[in-house]
C-alpha cells in the first residue's frame, strides 16, 4: 500500500510542477503553448497518475490487489507507460510552444503512441487483476458466512 501511496504523492507533485511549468514556459513564447500538449500535461498527472493512485489504494484495502501474481509487473507497467506518454507530451509541447513544428514528425508520433499503447495494456491488466481479486475475496467471505 505504501508504494500506492508514494506513487500518488510523486505524480501529484509532477503534476503540480508541469501547471507551473506551462503557465511560465508558454510565456516566454508568447503564449503559444494554448494549443500544445503542454496545457493538458497537467491534468494528465494528476488523473492517471495521482487519482488513479489514490484510488488504487481504496481497492487494494478493499480487495488486497497485492496478493495477484502479476501486481508488481502492472504497478511498474503502469508507471513505465505514464512516464513515457507524459515525456513525449512534454518533448512535444516544447516543440510546439517554441513554433518549431517541423522537428515533430511522424517518428516522434509513432514513439509517442507507444506511451498509449502501454497504458491501454496496463489498464487491461489492472482490470483483470482486479476482477480475479474481486473473486477471490467473494469467495473468502462466503466461505466464511457458511461457517458461522
Amino acid at each position: 500500500m505504501k508504494k500506492l501511496y508514494w506513487a500518488a504523492c510523486t505524480y501529484l507533485a509532477l503534476g503540480l510542477i508541469a501547471g507551473v511549468f506551462y503557465r511560465e514556459f508558454t510565456k516566454v513564447f508568447d503564449g503559444h503553448g494554448g494549443e500544445t500538449q503542454l496545457n493538458t500535461l497537467h491534468t494528465h498527472l494528476l488523473a492517471l497518475g495521482m487519482m488513479f493512485f489514490l484510488i488504487c489504494i481504496a481497492l487494494e484495502h478493499a480487495f488486497q490487489l497485492s496478493a495477484h501474481r502479476r501486481f508488481s509487473t502492472w504497478f511498474i507497467l503502469h508507471n513505465v507507460a505514464l512516464v513515457w506518454t507524459i515525456g513525449f507530451m512534454v518533448a512535444n509541447g516544447v516543440v510546439h510552444a517554441m513554433n518549431r513544428d517541423e522537428l515533430w514528425g511522424a517518428a516522434w508520433s509513432g514513439l509517442a503512441g507507444v506511451g498509449h499503447i502501454l497504458l491501454t495494456v496496463s489498464f487491461i491488466m489492472f482490470f483483470v487483476i482486479l476482477n480475479k481479486r474481486i473473486r477471490v475475496t467473494e469467495y473468502h467471505r462466503a466461505q466464511e458466512a457458511a461457517q458461522h
